[in-house]
């Protein structure tokens, strides 16, 4: 089985704010050397952020390995053109998505401007959900179905993969506050972070149970009874490990 990387620890990615934001300091200072102190106190930054709620924790060596893998990059790269395209999917491919998403909706329904939307998609090679960072390319099959070639965020070029974009390709999930616990329902269908012994990864799974209880200073304190679509496995969770799509509950996507 080819497992990504990402199995091998519960971290599960830069946010687009923390990567913009070390983009930040790259590009202001291309030449200067990420020491562990640094790294340290940027990775302690991302983890009290509000975008990091619900998320795996950051280390510092992740911080360290971004800004070693992008230095070693950064001299032969555009960077104008990577950050023109940078969560915004090529002419093509966003009308590609728009003509996906516009045969599912209501005829009377705005089609929303995907260059405004961030996007998540499902992995052919684990079948769990990944940030979109950016769109590659397109192509049409034979079949008639369009695809697209995708880079993750948190991952680099070799883990660019080619997904479906009626099936695979959709709006981001996003995670809800603590005050907002009452929107979720029964029968939803959200994205749970699965935490295994070597599995830390977003998979699709239907709401089948809930424990309303009082919050606390600590905020919801819920339980969730959620079953995997891929397995089947069903476990109680806090709110802050599901994500819900924004079509669903009527909330934005963006944070």
């Amino acid at each position: 089985m080819d497992l990504r990387p990402r199995q091998r620890t519960p971290f599960s990615g830069f946010t687009k704010d923390e990567s913009e934001r070390m983009e930040h300091f790259l590009k202001d200072a291309a030449d200067r050397s990420f020491d562990r102190d640094f790294c340290k106190k940027l990775a302690g930054l991302f983890n009290r952020s509000k975008g990091r709620a619900g998320k795996p924790v950051v280390k510092w060596i992740e911080v360290h390995n971004w800004f070693q893998k992008r230095q070693q990059n950064y001299l032969s790269e555009d960077a104008s053109a990577d950050a023109a395209r940078k969560l915004t999917p090529s002419p093509e491919a966003g009308a590609l998505i728009k003509k996906s998403e516009n045969s599912q909706m209501p005829k009377d329904e705005e089609v929303p401007d995907v260059s405004k939307l961030e996007f998540e998609a499902r992995s052919p090679k684990d079948g769990a959900w990944y940030d979109i960072e950016t769109f590659l390319a397109h192509r049409m099959l034979d079949s008639g179905e369009g695809e697209v070639r995708v880079r993750y965020v948190g991952f680099g070029p070799e883990e660019d993969e080619w997904v479906n974009v009626i099936k695979s390709v959709r709006e981001r999930s996003v995670s809800l506050e603590h005050s907002e616990c009452h929107k979720v329902r029964v029968g939803d269908i959200v994205l749970c972070f699965q935490e295994r012994k070597d599995v830390a990864r977003y998979y699709e799974a239907e709401v089948v149970g809930i424990e309303r209880r009082l919050h606390d200073i600590r905020g919801c304190r819920c339980l969730f009874t959620i079953r995997y679509t891929h397995d089947k496995i069903e476990e109680k969770v806090r709110l802050r490990r599901l994500c819900f799509r924004p079509s669903i509950l009527g909330v934005s996507g963006k944070p």
